[in-house]
């Protein structure tokens, strides 16, 4: 079945649509040996496609997997420290998943991993508020004062953070836990609002992201989401 070449690309998990349509104007996409034009349609069981030099192959089933991420993960799909990556915990799956955004080094929880291009730029991208919740412990006490900065927006060297949501409070000892959600993905952004504050990130994990959440499920495993949930997640996009 022919589809536009704009969303053949999008489904092999290279580009958005948007860049993708870029690329055919910029003449980096070859149909059958002829610069594409946009509104060209394709069928990849009989056409040949070129992106960028490489041949677009049949599109994979698309899967998204819920990863329970470990302490001492990177998110990132090569690491020049040779460091233990996520896509690790997932080699069984025959599929090249990738992560949709990332969770620190030291962050574990609820990350969900890929290979649908198109619902990762869009689970991705800020203007969809996404939240998340974050279970967050720390050094000190979190006061009405520092939750009243958080739920207004603490300011931080690359703008200030959107209104965060905090619940769930109690101190155990030196230390107080409490659950933070934020629907924004700056780097380190929890653990840069809390040091702002004065207060040092000792545990942080991600337990929600949209309607999905952890459960019971263990640190290490995955599961692969079903239908119903993928389609729960796209109507929030």
């Amino acid at each position: 079945m022919q589809e536009r070449l704009q969303k053949l690309i999008a489904q092999a998990g290279l580009a958005s649509r948007r860049k993708a349509e870029i690329w055919i104007t910029e003449g980096k996409v070859i149909l059958n040996g002829v610069p594409a034009q946009l509104g060209d349609r394709a069928d990849l069981a009989v056409d040949q496609i070129l992106v960028n030099g490489q041949s677009l192959a049949r599109a994979e089933k698309k899967i998204t997997v819920l990863l329970n991420k470990p302490r001492g993960y990177v998110s990132t799909l090569h690491d020049p420290e040779g460091r233990r990556r996520v896509t690790d915990l997932v080699a069984a799956i025959p599929q090249r998943l990738f992560p949709i955004g990332r969770l620190d080094y030291n962050t574990e929880g609820l990350l969900l991993l890929t290979n649908d291009g198109e619902l990762s730029q869009k689970l991705s991208h800020p203007r969809y508020h996404v939240d998340k919740t974050y279970l967050v412990k720390v050094r000190g006490v979190l006061t009405a004062q520092m939750v009243s900065a958080l739920e207004r927006g603490v300011t931080l060297d690359d703008g200030i953070t959107a209104p965060a949501k905090v619940s769930q409070q109690r101190s155990v000892g030196s230390n107080h836990w409490f659950e933070l959600t934020i629907h924004e993905g700056k780097n380190r952004q929890i653990r840069r609002m809390c040091e702002t504050l004065g207060l040092t990130v000792v545990r942080l994990k991600r337990i929600k992201f949209g309607q999905l959440c952890l459960a019971d499920l263990a640190t290490g495993q995955y599961r692969v989401l079903t239908e119903k949930e993928i389609e729960r997640l796209k109507k929030i996009i």
